[in-house]
């Protein structure tokens, strides 16, 4: 009987902490005497459901060939045509054009006036030989430069975007597996990589070069990072109490250390490249840094030790502070290597020509690059020029106010036009019902949060309160929608959930899931048909003025 679980109860939930004297049904006596200390402790940390995920062949092999179809989908929205338009559209202007110079000279440098016209018509050397100030860190506009270096340069579009497409696919793999591990299933895996796959904001933001597509690949590499530390930990967990347990010891008020823990500080690292992309990265450090510590705690006290919240202090939040916080931090240094190594940086010589100022202990190059970020910092907390697409963040949610990345008109005649009047967008709009629904699943979670204190709510609300509750304290700045780009992983995950809680509490009621699989269809079925009657506003289609102001739904996406 050694390794062989039992079946779990009928309200099990995938992950709930549940006691070794409830985990399974009384099946058999001795079947349950045969469990280990081990098996026991298993099955209180992780759940019957996570340890019964990819029992099976079939299991096992849709794992991989469903995140592969939906990943197959995402490439081809993706990069189907990527080059369209063949202009730079929105902050593409900065970031392309930084991205390249990055890669001839090693910094951002300056552009003449109105440099566009001649770089989108393959003229991509006119930069000046003077440094460009910019107020986010290097690691998002190298990513987009190695994607010009894959394709050989800049001079075409798909130089500019193919990098933020490779990561938009990536991303999907990502929230797949993710969901698998989280949820306990495969199937939801699918329909979360599969909702991802076909989300407006997400298909926009790989198709254009920005630099938020890079900063939501990195923190969701840092969350999957933590999902892997949290099932290694609580294992390491069980097989070291089980032994003691074995050797007819007791669990008293401590229990044993961990060990060191690769995937924590994969994360930090993951984190740091994530801050080294944009500095709203320290969110989700802090987050996900406290996120990754009460799992610990909560599983000490699932395993029985009597002072669990002193020991998780001791043990795993100091110690991981001391590792997590160092390592991001050379992480996110590291990522400002080619400013170390450019001369003609911007204020790289600013210690070297200002003598005696700023932070005076510092080597010269430290000293240089604290006074750089002390004039980002001025600029992103003195950032409040009207916008017409600023949007405050209680709207993001819903999309109420999505951001236009381009827009096009054409008369009769005019570009191909064909008939009275057509148009021509990007508009950076997530899936209306993918998100208002989400929306709802949002007040779901927290409330089954409170009834259930399930710790797979606070996993998925995890991101909205480090991508989205913090730009609360920043309403009065010039902001935009699209910044929930970052967090639109966690939304997919949040909707998931409720899905997932929905099938679960009807498991042993056949009337009442079947309600549920009707209605969870319905809703996929309906998502699938409005991404492809909202794609060609989503890629820059030309399409008949009509058809362009059908999609209009509410006054505020005009």
């Amino acid at each position: 009987m050694a390794g062989v679980l039992p079946h779990p109860p009928a309200d099990a939930q995938p992950g709930q902490a549940v006691t070794p004297a409830v985990a399974a049904e009384p099946v058999d006596a001795d079947d349950a005497s045969a469990l280990t200390h081990r098996e026991r402790l298993l099955l209180a940390l992780l759940g019957p459901r996570r340890l019964t995920l990819g029992a099976t062949a079939h299991d096992r092999l849709w794992g991989w060939l469903g995140v592969g179809i939906v990943a197959a989908v995402a490439a081809v929205l993706r990069l189907w045509d990527l080059g369209r338009p063949g202009t730079l559209v929105f902050d593409e202007t900065y970031y392309v054009k930084q991205a390249w110079t990055l890669l001839q000279v090693g910094y951002e440098a300056d552009w003449p006036e109105e440099p566009n016209p001649a770089f989108e018509a393959g003229d991509v050397d006119t930069y000046l030989p003077t440094a460009d100030y910019v107020v986010h860190p290097p690691l998002g506009k190298w990513m987009i430069a190695l994607g010009m270096k894959a394709l050989g340069g800049a001079e075409s579009p798909w130089s500019w975007r193919i990098a933020s497409a490779v990561v938009g696919v990536v991303a999907v793999v990502l929230v797949a597996r993710i969901a698998r591990r989280l949820f306990a299933s495969t199937a939801m895996g699918i329909v979360a990589g599969a909702l991802l796959a076909v989300d407006g904001a997400a298909i926009v933001h790989a198709r254009t070069g920005l630099l938020d597509n890079m900063l939501m690949l990195w923190v969701l590499v840092a969350f999957g990072c933590l999902l892997l530390d949290r099932e290694q930990a609580r294992r390491r967990l069980a097989e070291r109490c089980g032994a003691i347990l074995d050797a007819g010891g007791t669990i008293g008020r401590y229990g044993p250390s961990l060990g060191w823990r690769w995937w924590r500080v994969a994360a930090a690292v993951s984190l740091g490249l994530a801050c080294g992309v944009k500095w709203s990265g320290l969110y989700f450090l802090a987050v996900l840094a406290v996120l990754s510590v009460l799992w610990d705690a909560t599983a000490r006290r699932t395993a029985g030790v009597r002072r669990w919240w002193e020991d998780a202090l001791l043990v795993d939040a100091i110690p991981a502070a001391l590792v997590m916080l160092p390592t991001a931090a050379l992480a996110y240094l590291a990522t400002w290597t080619s400013w170390f190594a450019s001369p003609g940086a911007y204020l790289r010589r600013w210690a070297v020509e200002n003598p005696g100022e700023g932070v005076s202990w510092l080597p010269p190059a430290l000293r240089s690059l604290v006074e750089y970020h002390a004039r980002m910092w001025e600029f992103h907390t003195g950032l409040t020029s009207e916008h017409p697409y600023e949007a405050h963040p209680l709207g993001w949610i819903v999309q109420w106010r999505p951001t236009s990345f381009y827009w096009r008109s054409y008369d009769a005649g005019e570009a191909g036009c064909e008939v009275e009047r057509c148009a021509r967008a990007i508009t950076s709009i997530g899936n209306p019902v993918l998100w208002w629904t989400a929306a709802l699943a949002v007040v779901v979670t927290v409330v089954l949060l409170v009834r259930l204190r399930d710790w797979r709510a606070l996993a998925v609300l995890s991101g909205l309160l480090a991508g989205w509750a913090p730009w609360f304290v920043y309403a009065e700045r010039t902001i935009f929608t699209f910044y929930s780009i970052v967090f639109t992983p966690w939304v997919v995950l949040t909707l998931v959930y409720v899905l997932t809680v929905g099938l679960e509490r009807t498991e042993h009621r056949p009337r009442a899931r079947g309600r549920v699989r009707t209605a969870a269809a319905a809703l996929l079925a309906l998502i699938g048909v409005v991404s492809v009657f909202f794609y060609p506003v989503w890629t820059g289609w030309q399409v008949p003025y009509w058809f362009w102001n059908m999609h209009m739904w509410l006054p505020s996406w005009v």
